[in-house]
């Protein structure tokens, strides 16, 4: 072969990665529930679609999916025990969602905080069989072939997942209607409003605060609407008045960004059913604020 052949090969390489990189990007991030993370998997993917061997290789979209999506789980595996001993409650890193909606996806599935969330209590195996499925919508054959099972196996893997996050998520409501309350309540927590808080709030609803032991969060979920009430009204008066708000978008959905003297402190998002606010969540950490915050004013 010679060196112009090489060149011309490299560049094709690189042209299939940067086209299927939006898609890699959002297997790796919803598997992982972190931008970060995926980042590093991403890269990992790259160096190894150098190193192949690509003059056999048919599709490499699909070549790629299969390496990331391994890579990605195996990564999942050892930050299940890192998160074993991470302080306080652990949320997903939020992204900004406004310019690409479906984050590289077939549809705007497990993207959502709140799913992210939940989806970390299943294996990575079962995450990554429910994301391949349910956001990127690949065939159940094409998944087994993925995971290195089989389809009965696959189907088993998505239908577990399904019923788990239905069991503990209830019907979604419109996004004006997610606005609204979110509004509602931004404005009942900034005044330590009780009656307003316990208006809009699930009768279970959990707070989360992600401070990753750096911020002065809670760092057990607070749970129960009374609870909670209380608990926001309690902090209302330090925390709000040197606060300045930001309207953003994160994983889909509307979200509060929280700065003070200019810097972020919190991203505020919650999970919101007919019922009312069943999830709010707080990510406090500066580790999974600055790279969002960084991409909003990128």
């Amino acid at each position: 072969m010679h060196a112009g052949d090489d060149v011309d090969s490299l560049q094709k390489a690189t042209r299939d990665f940067v086209a299927a990189r939006p898609q890699l990007f959002g297997i790796a991030y919803r598997v992982l529930g972190s931008a970060v993370e995926a980042e590093d998997v991403l890269q990992e993917a790259w160096v190894r679609w150098q190193n192949a061997d690509r003059t056999d290789i048919v599709e490499p979209a699909a070549f790629l999916a299969t390496v990331t999506t391994r890579l990605a789980i195996n990564t999942a595996q050892s930050a299940r025990v890192r998160r074993e001993s991470y302080v306080g409650p652990w949320l997903p890193e939020p992204v900004d969602t406004s310019l690409d909606p479906q984050v590289g996806a077939e549809r705007a599935e497990a993207v959502e905080l709140a799913v992210l969330f939940l989806l970390e209590k299943l294996n990575p195996v079962e995450r990554a069989a429910y994301v391949l499925r349910e956001a990127f919508d690949y065939p159940y054959r094409q998944v087994a072939d993925i995971l290195e099972t089989s389809e009965a196996n696959t189907r088993q893997l998505v239908s577990r997942a399904r019923k788990r996050l239905a069991q503990e998520r209830r019907e979604r409501v419109s996004r004006t209607e997610h606005q609204r309350l979110l509004e509602a309540f931004l404005t009942a927590a900034q005044t330590g409003n009780l009656r307003a808080l316990e208006d809009v709030l699930a009768a279970d609803v959990v707070s989360y605060s992600d401070g990753g032991g750096v911020r002065g969060a809670s760092r057990i979920p607070v749970i129960g609407r009374l609870h909670v009430s209380k608990y926001l009204a309690a902090f209302a008066p330090r925390f709000w008045p040197e606060s300045d708000i930001r309207w953003v978008e994160a994983n889909g959905c509307p979200a509060v960004l929280v700065q003070s003297g200019g810097n972020a402190v919190a991203l505020l998002a919650v999970d919101v059913s007919a019922e009312g606010i069943d999830r709010i969540m707080w990510v406090m950490n500066p580790a999974k604020l600055s790279p969002y915050v960084a991409s909003l004013d990128g």
